[in-house]
C-alpha cells in the first residue's frame, strides 16, 4: 500500500464521487496504484469506507483516515476532492479549510508547516497568507523567509530546479508608490527579500501584482518558459484570481511542507449539479496526474 495515492471522495453533497470516478476512469490506474476513502464508487480500487451521516463529520474523517495512513507510512501521497468548510463548520470542525486540516493531522515537528501551492505546469502560486479575512493579514520578515525557504526546498527537492528563481509580489497598490500607497513593501518585503538573497535564495521583488502577472499570463497563453520557477503571492485574491482566470482547469491546488503532498481540484463542491452527471472532472485529472509526477 505504501505506493498508492490515498484519493477522498468529498462531500456527501457535492461532486466529489462524481469527479473521482470520471478521473479515475479516464487515468485508468492500476488497482495497486490508488486507496479510495470515503465511499464506495463502484470502481475496482480498495476503498476504506466512512460510516456517517453527518456530512461534516464524514469529510473531516476521511481526511483522518488518509492522514492516520501517511503518518503510517502506507501512501505516499493524498489527492483530496472537495468540501465545504461550511459542513466543517456545522459539525464542529472550526477550520477554513482542508488544508489547516491536514497541517493539524500531519504535523509531526514545529516547524512542519502547510503551504498552499497552485501548479500548472511551470506556473506555480503560493500563498503567503491563505483563508483569512483581509482585515486580518499581518505580513513579517519572519513569515515571508520561513514560507520561501518551505517553497524552495520544495521546488528542489520535488520539481528538481538546481538553483530556483522565486519573485515575490508587493502588498499595496504600485507596491506602494515608495511609501505613498503603504510602507509594507520598505519595511518587510525588501529587507526580507535581502536577507533570502544573503542565504542563497535566488529571490526577486517586490513586483506589483499586476504587472507582474500580465508577464506571467502572456508566456503562458503563448506556451513560452516562465522568466521566474514560482511566485509568492501576499494574499488568497492576489494569486488565486489570476492563475485562476488563466487556467482554471488546469491549476492544481498542492499543499507542501507536510509529511506527504496533498494536491486537489481547484474546483468547490458544487452542490447545485450534484446528481446530474455533468461535473467536469478536469481538475481531479490533474491533481491526480500532477501527484503521480512528484
Amino acid at each position: 500500500m505504501k505506493n498508492k495515492i490515498a484519493i477522498t471522495t468529498g462531500d456527501l453533497l457535492g461532486v466529489g464521487e462524481e469527479i473521482t470516478y470520471k478521473a479515475l476512469k479516464a487515468l485508468n490506474l492500476d488497482k495497486n496504484e490508488v486507496i479510495l476513502i470515503g465511499k464506495n464508487i463502484g470502481l475496482n480500487y480498495d476503498t476504506i469506507e466512512i460510516d456517517d451521516k453527518d456530512n461534516g463529520k464524514f469529510c473531516y474523517e476521511s481526511l483522518e483516515a488518509a492522514c492516520r495512513l501517511a503518518l503510517e507510512g502506507k501512501i505516499k501521497g493524498i489527492v483530496t476532492a472537495p468540501v465545504s468548510k461550511e459542513a466543517l463548520h456545522k459539525s464542529g470542525y472550526f477550520f477554513s479549510g482542508q488544508t489547516e486540516i491536514l497541517e493539524k493531522l500531519l504535523s509531526t515537528k514545529k516547524d512542519e508547516k502547510a503551504e498552499m501551492l497552485f501548479i500548472a505546469g511551470d506556473l506555480r502560486v503560493m500563498l503567503l497568507t491563505r483563508h483569512c479575512p483581509l482585515a486580518e493579514i499581518k505580513i513579517t520578515e519572519n513569515l515571508i523567509i520561513e514560507k520561501t525557504k518551505r517553497l524552495n526546498d520544495f521546488l528542489i527537492e520535488k520539481c528538481k530546479i538546481k538553483n530556483p528563481k522565486i519573485a515575490i509580489t508587493g502588498l499595496n497598490p504600485h507596491c506602494g508608490e515608495n511609501g505613498i500607497l503603504g510602507n509594507e513593501e520598505i519595511t518587510t518585503i525588501i529587507p526580507a527579500v535581502k536577507k533570502l538573497n544573503e542565504i542563497g535564495i535566488l529571490t526577486y521583488g517586490p513586483y506589483s501584482a499586476d504587472g507582474l502577472f500580465g508577464k506571467i499570463g502572456k508566456n503562458y497563453l503563448k506556451g513560452n518558459k516562465q522568466e521566474y520557477d514560482a511566485v509568492i503571492t501576499m494574499y488568497h485574491d492576489q494569486g488565486l484570481c489570476p492563475i485562476k482566470a488563466l487556467c482554471f482547469d488546469k491549476c492544481v491546488n498542492t499543499t507542501i511542507g507536510l509529511k506527504v503532498i496533498r494536491t486537489s481540484p481547484p474546483t468547490g463542491t458544487a452542490y447545485d449539479i450534484k446528481g446530474k452527471n455533468i461535473a467536469d472532472p478536469s481538475g481531479m485529472i490533474e491533481a491526480i496526474k500532477l501527484h503521480k509526477s512528484f
